[in-house]
């Protein structure tokens, strides 16, 4: 009879002896086949190191894939929707791509990183889809998620704490930008990117640097109250801020099963990612279509009264459902009981009232509240530091 391994079960990141030892409380989940944690000590507390000092996430798990070649630019053209061509070396573009209906299949980010060389780094696996649009491309498409370690470092004192680390200069590295510095006698990539709508950036190191790198953030970090995040404080920091998540927000097309639930970049609120100037691109017919006549759906931004997130809620317009929210959460910086939901296209409006049906549980009885809402034009949460150049070093 075989021995039984947990390892046959979960991968486990190049950081996962560092984050293993960190989780007090041992919650786990998974992402992408990757062990990962929920939270280390305290939600609340995690979610204040993002917004008061500097909170570190593994990032590992995030599917990476490398595309190269001499059409690498021409095939992501053709791949996603908006102009790659105007993302330029040791820059990063925020990207989306949509099937031939012209539905979303993913967001992500695409990294610049020389001539005919990127990394498109994406929530979901979709390593078939891109080869199938590779066909008639000189192009070669590696999936590097195993090779690359990841960090995603943010807070108001993130700068400070890598500038600690040694990191010099990099305080007038731009939003977007990429700048590289030598870690251990290997290549240490730093992005100012983050999905927590702050002061951020990640760090992109080979996986047997991962442990020192770790040691040495938390090293220099100490004395500006760096910790460690789970999962669930980063979800808290990104509805604050406004950003999608695919599985989440909305259904990616390649996984629906019931027509109609998947949604296309036009209802998500991600028009301005749409660049018709392109001859070419999947989705592209479909997308035009929708443009002139309209969409069915919008994904909207309610303000909800009181304090009970409304996660889960049915939408009201009286008796009448036209929407379901997909992200809720009262946000702590913000002061804002805040969620998405997406709703009838004639009900989305900036200002229009509508209603949340909210359920929730207090020692084994649910209640039922009617929370009225407002539609609103952004996010409750977007500090100019998230934008500064230089970067505050508080």
């Amino acid at each position: 009879m075989s021995e039984y391994r947990d390892e046959t079960m979960m991968l486990k990141t190049p950081f996962h002896s560092r984050v293993e030892a960190a989780n007090e409380l041992n919650e786990w989940d998974g992402w992408s086949g990757y062990t990962t944690p929920v939270a280390y000590t305290d939600v609340e507390l995690e979610y204040f190191a993002i917004r008061n000092s500097t909170g570190v996430f593994d990032l590992s798990p995030m599917t990476k894939y490398r595309i190269s070649g001499p059409d690498a630019e021409a095939y992501l053209n053709r791949l996603v929707t908006r102009d790659v061509s105007k993302i330029k070396i040791d820059r990063v573009g925020y990207v989306i791509w949509c099937d031939d209906e012209g539905q979303m299949m993913d967001d992500g980010t695409l990294f610049h990183l020389g001539k005919n060389d990127y990394r498109l780094c994406s929530y979901t696996r979709v390593m078939d889809w891109m080869s199938w649009a590779a066909m008639g491309f000189d192009v070669r498409i590696v999936d590097e998620t195993s090779e690359v370690a990841a960090l995603a470092v943010q807070g108001p004192t993130s700068c400070a704490c890598l500038s600690a680390m040694g990191l010099t200069g990099l305080e007038e590295l731009k939003p977007f930008g990429i700048k590289r510095f030598t870690f251990a006698d290997t290549e240490l990539m730093v992005s100012r990117t983050g999905f927590t709508g702050d002061l951020g950036y990640e760090l992109w190191i080979e996986p047997q640097h991962a442990e020192a790198l770790w040691d040495q953030l938390f090293a220099a970090g100490k004395h500006y109250m760096i910790k460690p995040i789970g999962s669930s404080a980063l979800d808290l920091a990104r509805i604050e801020t406004g950003f999608l998540q695919a599985g989440v927000d909305f259904v990616p097309a390649q996984d629906t099963v019931r027509i109609g639930r998947s949604r296309s970049p036009f209802e998500l609120g991600l028009s301005w990612l749409v660049d018709f100037e392109k001859p070419v691109f999947n989705g592209r017919k479909a997308l035009l279509k929708e443009s002139v006549e309209g969409s069915s759906y919008r994904l909207v931004f309610l303000d909800v009264e009181g304090n009970k997130p409304a996660a889960n809620s049915f939408i009201l317009v009286g008796p009448e459902q036209v929407g379901t929210v997909t992200s809720a959460a009262w946000c702590p910086t913000a002061k804002s009981n805040f969620a998405f939901a997406q709703v009838e296209a004639k009900y989305a409006e900036v200002g229009r009232e509508l209603i949340a049906e909210i359920y929730y549980q207090r020692e084994l009885h649910w209640t039922r509240l009617l929370a009225k809402c407002t539609v609103v034009a952004a996010a409750p949460f977007n500090p100019p530091r998230r934008r500064q150049t230089p970067a505050p070093m508080c």
